[in-house]
């Protein structure tokens, strides 16, 4: 089998549509465990890997990932566990959905997945309908979906990709072509070629997944040595089991909160950075004090989180790289700045005041207000939170 031509598909749904089951119909066998009783204690992401009509597939079954009052702590380990399993990107994802009236419920569900991945990840999408026995007589999916048009609109979005599967009824009907479940097999793996092709063999893929797969890469290349004759897809497997452990350990922050924190203290400084700006000239500081305090708030930086984001880096050399104009009295607020714990709370309201005070005292009167200091701290952390906020990545 050439692992070189496998193809990753990430299977999406709501608890009960019916996700484990079609994994086992495009499997031809039970590979995955069906959850009758909605219990995701007991269901884990996974990921299997199995020829299908000649072609190398791997499915990840994901335990309702975006199901409604679902919050992103309760979801980040299967996130990370998805995220391993499929790295370094799917090829393909499937959207699974019922047979049934698109509501407003199904409509958040795919708002989430397109809040997460965003949208380019319906250009590598499939929508994929469970229960198709609720289909009326002589009725096929495409027109089904025209009946509705916020089902309609999302599957042009997915470039017009629909089928249809019934687990009960559809295994051995001989009578109808379309309702059965080996024609709409057949189907969905041209769906999943054709996808693979409009994308010159490429995959969906982001930062996050690619930092996930040089994490694999590394541990490959260590245990190399160690891993005498075991093939590939051994060496890959302990690989993946590796740095899937050191991620759910080190996952034990809220998102909220780490990511907040690398936002507060970056935003802080980029207040700190404009002050200093408009003191230049005014107060004259040695050069090494000003190097301290930027070197003090780099190594806290490198602390919080596992990889310090490009933001955080551009800040950093920006202060680095301005002359040494800062009062010994910003270069205090610096290090509170770095001391400070990742909570947007009265801390951060107390510095921007003194950030005020000292602009105000210090150079110009009415150089820079209270209120302004506070909406130029705001800005910022509204930008780098936009611009580093990813709950599936894990390094962030």
């Amino acid at each position: 089998m050439d692992k070189s031509a496998t193809r990753r598909v990430v299977l999406l749904g709501k608890t009960g549509n019916g996700k484990s089951s079609l994994a086992n119909i495009i499997f031809g066998e039970a590979r995955f465990k069906i959850n009758h009783f909605n219990d995701l204690k007991a269901c884990v992401s996974e990921g299997e890997t199995k020829s299908v009509k000649g072609r190398s597939i791997t499915l990840i079954d994901t335990p309702g990932l975006f199901d409604q009052g679902k919050s992103d702590k309760d979801m980040r380990p299967e996130m990370i566990r998805c995220i391993t399993e499929c790295a370094p990107g799917p090829h393909a994802f499937l959207i699974v959905l019922k047979v049934e009236k698109f509501t407003e419920q199904e409509k958040a569900f795919v708002t989430r997945i397109c809040e997460h991945f965003s949208e380019d990840a319906l250009k590598c999408a499939v929508m994929v309908f469970t229960h198709g026995d609720q289909l009326n007589e002589g009725v096929k999916i495409d027109e089904y979906v025209q009946q509705s048009e916020g089902l309609n609109d999302l599957v042009k979005k997915c470039g017009g990709r629909c089928h249809v599967f019934d687990s009960k009824y559809w295994n051995n009907n001989e009578q109808d072509e379309y309702r059965s479940n080996q024609f709409q097999v057949d189907s969905l793996l041209n769906s999943i070629e054709q996808i693979v092709m409009d994308n010159n063999g490429g995959y969906y893929t982001n930062e996050m997944l690619q930092k996930v797969e040089r994490e694999i890469q590394k541990e490959i290349e260590l245990n190399k040595p160690l891993s005498g004759d075991s093939s590939p897809e051994t060496i890959r497997r302990q690989a993946k089991s590796a740095v899937l452990k050191k991620l759910l350990e080190n996952g034990g922050r809220p998102w909220s909160k780490s990511i907040l924190g690398l936002a507060v203290a970056a935003g802080l400084i980029t207040v700190v950075s404009a002050v200093w700006i408009s003191l230049k000239g005014r107060v004259k500081v040695p050069d090494k004090v000003v190097a301290d305090s930027v070197a003090a708030v780099v190594e806290q930086i490198a602390e919080m989180m596992p990889a310090v984001s490009s933001p955080v880096v551009d800040i950093v050399e920006q202060i680095a790289e301005m002359p040494p104009a800062v009062s010994s009295q910003l270069v205090d607020i610096v290090e509170q700045i770095a001391e400070m714990p990742p909570a947007v709370s009265s801390p951060v309201v107390d510095i921007v005041e003194q950030i005020a005070e000292i602009a105000t005292g210090e150079a110009d009167k009415g150089a820079i207000t209270s209120m302004e200091a506070g909406m130029w701290i705001m800005d910022h952390l509204m930008c780098l939170y936009e611009r580093t906020y990813n709950p599936w990545n894990p390094f962030e």
